[in-house]
């Protein structure tokens, strides 16, 4: 199989979503209101933009760290890469979505949240079948992680994942709570890398 049609279609994908978080990214305009208050008024789409911006561009520069220290690919790779990129699609939906409701009062509120953070954990969930098949075998990686140090690596990863299913718990007691823990797991995922190749 060709790593660069897999590199190039999943960069394709990368942009496309973050692109499209920016169509939210509106105001009503004149004889609206002052600027400054249309900009107060649509707070919620701002924090959301910024939240999925940075939580895409963190999985893309994972996932390139990943991709290139990768020697095979196979069919199974490729079926895996095309779902967490089927979600990662999907995260200007629920950005929209959290960010229509995140201002209200009742069930949507809550549920949009809930929505937001199960994506996240969705897509994590998927970047954890492309790590998990590249530690499966030494032979699946240029620089494989050493037997001994693959517990370290998953433990590290998977700790990652559980915030999300924290804050889609506490969606339903708190939407504004739900999104800040999913804005710290990006961070979190910032500082702790996938094996990639030096």
């Amino acid at each position: 199989m060709d790593r660069g049609r897999l590199e190039s279609f999943s960069d394709g994908v990368f942009a496309v979503a973050i692109t499209l978080l920016a169509l939210d990214l509106t105001i009503e305009g004149p004889g609206h209101g002052d600027l400054l208050g249309q900009l107060g008024h649509h707070w919620a789409a701002f924090v959301a933009y910024v939240i999925s911006f940075f939580t895409i561009g963190i999985i893309w520069v994972n996932h390139h760290a990943l991709i290139a220290n990768i020697a095979v690919i196979n069919r199974t790779l490729l079926f895996l890469n095309l779902l967490l990129l089927l979600i990662i699609v999907a995260i200007p939906f629920v950005t929209s979505t959290m960010a229509a409701y995140l201002g209200t009062s009742g069930t949507d509120g809550h549920l949009a949240a809930a929505l937001y953070a199960g994506t996240f954990e969705l897509m994590g969930l998927a970047f954890t079948g492309l790590l998990e098949w590249a530690l499966h075998e030494d032979g699946r990686m240029h620089q494989p992680v050493p037997a001994a140090a693959r517990a370290s690596v998953r433990t590290r990863f998977y700790l990652g994942q559980l915030p999300y299913l924290l804050a889609v718990g506490v969606a339903f007691l708190s939407a504004p709570a739900s999104v800040i823990i999913t804005a710290l797991v990006a961070i979190y995922y910032v500082f702790e890398r996938t094996p990639s190749r030096n």
